[in-house]
């Protein structure tokens, strides 16, 4: 057991190594130059541009840039369009989306596994159909086309739920009614976002309790004489939600990268809002601090799905 777990620790060493090297370098092939967009806003001479690149460090060879980098990761530098510690700047932001991806994470788990649970013990019916190709239009449908629509249906036609933002701008709402209010903003990018994974838990768990049907320990249940609802509960449920246990814990890593269409979509002030800022106003450090956060969240997920999954099914802990 414990040459599995360092194995896969080890491997996650050495693909955060490359991402590191890959986080450096990817920005600084790009053909903009975030100081002469921020000289052209300001208005600065060529002597205050050329203080201005000395000051953040970019007049140094890139391989001094590098090695600084690497042995430092943690120090993620100022932001080139706010001159604040990059930590200042992603700090703030980093509660919205783990409250956004955390909130659509459980309720598009619960339900997508129930959806599962019942479609595939029912396989072949009505509710197995209907439930099917409900299901796989989910899986299918663009987030941003989906958040769209309900930003136009329920926050622009009905005027049921604010059309953006985490909370109401200069409100200085306190106690239930700052809960409320964050409730609200957080619905519909919240739900746009649970339902775009609904289809793929619903689908995996149906799969996966389709074939543990099938094997021999569930007819020698049956044969034992327990109940229809019992052989579900205790003999094939356990069995079939392996899959759908590390599915939730690397699809979580995934989505906080890949709430950035979303919050842009809702102009909800989380990381993948401050991804399109960055981007646009040509913020290195910021890109690079963001990236490396999103990559990190994803390899962590892959290591901790690993070791839940020796856990859950002891087979691999003998292989």
């Amino acid at each position: 057991m414990r040459r599995y777990v360092f194995r896969k620790a080890y491997s996650a060493f050495l693909t955060l190594i490359f991402v590191l090297a890959a986080n450096f370098f990817l920005f600084r092939i790009l053909p903009s130059d975030p100081v002469t967009t921020m000289a052209r806003n300001a208005k600065l001479t060529e002597a205050e541009q050329q203080q201005l690149i000395a000051d953040f460090g970019l007049d140094k060879p890139l391989l001094e840039q590098f090695f600084h980098y690497i042995v430092r990761p943690w120090e993620l530098g100022i932001s080139f369009v706010s001159e604040q510690p990059v930590t200042s700047v992603l700090g703030p932001r980093i509660w919205p989306t783990l409250l956004l991806v955390g909130s659509a994470t459980i309720l598009s788990t619960f339900f997508g596994v129930w959806l599962g649970i019942v479609s595939g013990w029912r396989r072949g019916s009505r509710f197995d159909k209907s439930s099917l190709v409900a299901s796989m239009t989910t899986y299918s449908m663009p987030d941003f086309w989906l958040g769209m629509m309900m930003l136009l249906i329920f926050g622009a036609t009905l005027g049921w739920f604010p059309v953006g933002g985490y909370e109401t701008y200069g409100a200085d709402l306190t106690g239930t009614a700052h809960v409320q209010d964050v409730a609200r903003h957080l619905f519909l990018p919240m739900a746009t976002l649970a339902i775009g994974y609904l289809g793929a838990y619903s689908l995996v768990m149906r799969s996966s309790l389709i074939d543990v049907k099938d094997e021999d320990f569930v007819a020698v249940a049956r044969a034992k004489g327990l109940r229809d609802k019992d052989v579900r509960r205790h003999e094939v449920v356990p069995n079939a939600r392996l899959p759908i246990a590390t599915m939730v814990i690397l699809y979580f890593g995934y989505v906080i990268g890949g709430a950035v269409g979303i919050e842009y979509v809702f102009s909800y002030p989380g990381l993948g809002q401050l991804t399109v800022e960055a981007i646009q106003e040509q913020d290195f450090p910021v890109m690079q601090a963001i990236f490396l956060l999103f990559s990190v969240s994803v390899i962590v997920a892959n290591l901790v799905a690993d070791i839940v999954y020796v856990y859950l099914d002891p087979r691999v802990r003998m292989s």
